[in-house]
């Protein structure tokens, strides 16, 4: 029998933003099929958390998303464990700089496996079920979507796709399914780090002067995902008005 509750799919969710959304998501009722590759460790913990806090509400689902043929296997598993799927949350993302003269085909392959062609496939694959639930789609897109950032443009280009692929979306699975973006600025800096003045220098050209925090963009996912019934192909800046500056 279907689970009683909503069902979110959640990819890259073992850490940083995936995590604080699998957090928030599930606070607000869903139960969850949380997707990582290879932080098993963080995503144990994470489990254990969620488990804790209400038994037999997670599904941990590992798969490499440039794998194209794992992708609906994804969304069959979720389905076979849950009976449903409500939502689909396109997190997972790889980020790293291509410097022009630099950039090889191996980069291109794996900046849009993760930020453009993975989330078409399991929206493809997803859009059965969510038109029978009446669900919803939300993905991570990124400021730098829709304005360059200096020595990424394989990156900015693929999160520029996954924007178009919400808008496109939209259109395509409406009316039973809304499709959101959420586009972060400064809320987590990048796991290699980032000089000291260079964090200085973004949260100066932020309007408000300060890095955002993880639970903010999780906040704007679950209220797409719940509350903005009337909201469909639009994407939201968390971004403490970075992009009325940059």
């Amino acid at each position: 029998m279907p689970a009683e509750r909503p069902v979110a799919l959640v990819t890259g969710a073992a850490k940083r933003v995936g995590a604080a959304i699998a957090r928030r998501l599930h606070a607000a009722g869903y139960d969850l099929a949380l997707h990582h590759r290879h932080s098993g460790q963080e995503m144990a913990a994470l489990v254990a958390e969620l488990e804790a806090a209400r038994p037999f509400s997670t599904l941990v689902l590992k798969a490499e998303l440039a794998d194209a043929a794992a992708l609906p296997d994804l969304v069959i598993a979720t389905e076979a464990h849950y009976g449903r799927l409500d939502a689909l949350v396109n997190n997972a993302s790889a980020f790293r700089p291509t410097p022009l003269g630099h950039a090889t085909p191996d980069d291109w392959d794996e900046l849009f496996a993760s930020n453009a062609r993975a989330p078409f496939f399991l929206a493809q694959a997803a859009a059965p079920a969510l038109r029978r639930a009446g669900g919803a789609i939300v993905n991570l897109g990124d400021i730098y979507g829709e304005r360059p950032l200096a020595k990424h443009p394989i990156y900015c280009m693929a999160k520029a796709a996954l924007l178009m692929l919400t808008q496109s979306l939209a259109k395509e699975l409406g009316p039973e399914v809304r499709v959101n973006a959420v586009a972060p600025g400064a809320v987590m800096w990048p796991e290699e780090g980032k000089a000291e003045h260079e964090k200085a220098a973004m949260l100066a050209a932020t309007a408000l002067r300060r890095a955002g925090d993880p639970g903010d963009v999780a906040e704007a996912v679950r209220w797409l995902l719940q509350d903005a019934r009337y909201t469909t192909g639009q994407v939201i800046r968390v971004d403490g008005g970075r992009s009325l500056i940059l």
